[in-house]
């Protein structure tokens, strides 16, 4: 075996024809990430974005070449190591906590749907990622990144400088820093699109009901999902394929049956913009944004303009602002967390939101050092979604944010709308529609700036083909200094 082989910035199929060349296999590729974690990410500059690797993780490597060279192979991810979110359930050695303390001793039975996939094609699950405790569900005051179990997660372009963005941090983290091929993260209101911006890569946050919720510790049930996040769009759309489909046990999922694809890589066209129409919405959501960031945004839309797409700028999307709201999720978030709380084993000190609050209470020093301000106001409420305020709430928002999205869309016929970095992430998760985000730039203080492309529901392989051919056209990926 080539010992030399680089992993840094090493693609999925890149490292597939390395495979095949005997150049490297699973078990040293594995080896190798576990090195850079042990340099990067624990020690030196420690960007604290892996929580937890999973003890087996050699062994399953060496299983997986056996398996290559003596039966074959399973797919395209064979072998590949992949690095999932705190609150994604593993039946294996590794805990699944949600970043907290509480649950620091929770194993899980079974699991999560997605992992069930992954593994059947051969994918090596090699750790766990950090992550902002609760999915940022616990204060207004945490900042992104954060966990009680394991500490801050650092932007590496800038470490204590510049927020991670998202509760997806330490997945976004990990994969720009080359310690895994890729990773899975879950996004609420922009926990996967805000650190892919913030960290220079790509990250597909799916329409909700393409992707299984099952095995997830929730957030909301009516916007929960996971998604994948990659160095590349290639990377993305690939692991999207072997993540997306109908679970029997997540009902949401019989929306995607006939829309799912087992091969979103098929999307992928350099020429992708040629002929689009884009639309850009500034009023709201280009307020708040820096000169540079301004310029990025400008630089990016010329980019679409000479590669062939027809930019429609400055339109308008009504009732926007007021979409804006994190409110109405926080009575999904007591009623979810209950349910999933009363399920784990006794010996676990939390079995209710109400429990979770006094626990946090009673080790105070460790556990509210940012408080708990939205599990207050979530255990204030019944808990069984019966209060006018969240119907009503509920129904405006998904009902509004969809009408003002489809109309926009229609009105200017338009194939997709495109935003700075997060800003459009509640409007759109509101409707449980599709995100994707793709490096556009980097300001001078190292802070990276992603461009956000979103249309109607299950608009994945459109969206997949315009972030491709922008990236190919843009290649505004810049690998962090480490």
């Amino acid at each position: 075996m080539d010992t030399n082989f680089i992993i840094k910035e090493a693609t999925i199929s890149g490292i597939q024809k390395a495979f095949m060349k005997n150049q490297i296999n699973s078990e040293e590729l594995v080896l190798k990430y576990l090195d850079r974690i042990a340099r990067y990410d624990q020690e030196g500059p420690k960007v604290n974005s892996v929580l937890e690797i999973n003890p087996d993780a050699i062994h399953i490597a060496r299983a997986l070449d056996y398996e290559r060279y003596t039966r074959g192979v399973r797919s395209s991810l064979h072998g590949i190591p992949v690095l999932v979110k705190d609150n994604i359930e593993t039946a294996d050695r590794m805990h699944t906590s949600a970043g907290s303390l509480a649950l620091k001793d929770a194993y899980a039975k079974r699991d999560a749907y997605i992992i069930e996939k992954l593994r059947k094609a051969g994918a090596l699950i090699l750790g766990k990622t950090n992550m902002t405790e609760w999915a940022n569900y616990m204060s207004d005051r945490m900042p992104a990144g954060y966990s009680s179990r394991g500490g801050q997660v650092l932007n590496p372009f800038g470490l204590k400088s510049i927020s991670p963005g998202g509760s997806s941090s330490g997945s976004g983290a990990a994969v720009t820093c080359n310690f895994c091929c890729a990773a899975i993260g879950t996004e609420t209101s922009g926990s996967i699109t805000e650190p892919s911006g913030n960290l220079g890569i790509a990250g597909i946050k799916p329409t909700v009901g393409l992707v299984s919720r099952r095995g997830i510790i929730p957030a909301s049930h009516m916007q929960d999902t996971a998604g994948p996040m990659a160095r590349t769009v290639e990377d993305a759309a690939l692991l999207l394929g072997f993540i997306a489909g109908c679970d029997g046990e997540d009902p949401v999922t019989i929306t995607g049956k006939d829309k799912a694809y087992s091969n979103y890589t098929q999307f992928l066209d350099r020429d992708g913009l040629r002929g689009s129409r884009l639309g850009v919405p500034r009023e709201f959501f280009f307020d708040g944004l820096t000169e540079e960031e301004t310029n990025i945004m400008e630089n990016a839309l010329e980019i679409m303009k000479q590669n062939g797409a027809v930019i429609i700028d400055g339109l308008t999307i009504p009732q926007a602002q007021e979409l804006n709201s994190k409110k109405v999720n926080l009575y999904e978030f007591k009623a979810d967390i209950n349910f999933y709380l009363s399920k784990l084993d006794s010996h676990i000190p939390v079995h209710s939101l109400s429990e979770l609050i006094r626990f946090h209470e009673a080790h105070s020093e460790i556990m509210l050092r940012y408080g708990q301000s939205f599990f207050e106001f979530a255990d204030s409420t019944s808990g069984s979604l019966t209060e006018a305020e969240y119907i009503s709430g509920r129904i405006k928002h998904m009902s509004l944010s969809k009408e003002v999205i489809d109309r926009t869309l229609s009105e200017y016929k338009a194939d997709a709308l495109v935003f700075p970095g997060n800003k459009a992430a509640q409007l759109v998760n509101k409707a449980g529609y599709p995100l994707i985000t793709v490096p556009a730039g980097m300001q001078k203080d190292g802070k990276c700036l992603g461009i956000t492309f979103a249309a109607e529901a299950f608009s994945e392989p459109r969206l997949i083909r315009l972030a491709y051919s922008f990236e190919q056209y843009a290649d505004k990926r810049i690998p962090p200094p480490i």
